[in-house]
């Protein structure tokens, strides 16, 4: 299987939502990722099979010095090959190119391997407020 990646690839809401449902387990909802992804989104990593996309990974910023990593998602048939990794990498790549100084991700536990081992993010001490 070949996969292409591709820095803020196209990508259709269909296909991202469908994508997000599947990633963190709960229905299709409709949202309009074109929208958000060109209001809020430094760039975004898709990443694409002969089937259709396989990976994505949005990067938001402040404009100035921090990115974040958001909505990691790789689907189950593509999973364990590398390509979660190699969506960080162009990810990466590509907000040192834009002169941020800080890639900053958060995570459910289970994942602190894939973020610290395979993608060399560093525990830090962050805070958090539950709004919702």
């Amino acid at each position: 299987m070949t996969i292409t990646f591709e820095w803020r690839g196209a990508a259709r809401n269909e296909e991202i939502n469908q994508l997000h449902a599947e990633g963190f387990e709960h229905a299709y909802v409709d949202h309009d990722w074109t929208g958000r992804l060109s209001r809020f989104s430094l760039g975004w990593v898709t990443a694409r099979d002969e089937q259709g996309l396989v990976g994505f990974v949005n990067v938001i910023w402040d404009g100035q010095a921090h990115a974040f990593i958001e909505d990691t998602l790789v689907a189950h048939r593509a999973r364990r090959q590398g390509i979660g990794k190699r969506l960080l990498a162009v990810a990466t790549g590509k907000s040192k190119e834009a002169g941020c100084e800080w890639l900053h991700v958060d995570f459910d536990d289970h994942l602190k391997s894939f973020y610290f081992d395979a993608c060399d993010f560093r525990p830090t001490t962050a805070g958090l407020i539950q709004l919702r």
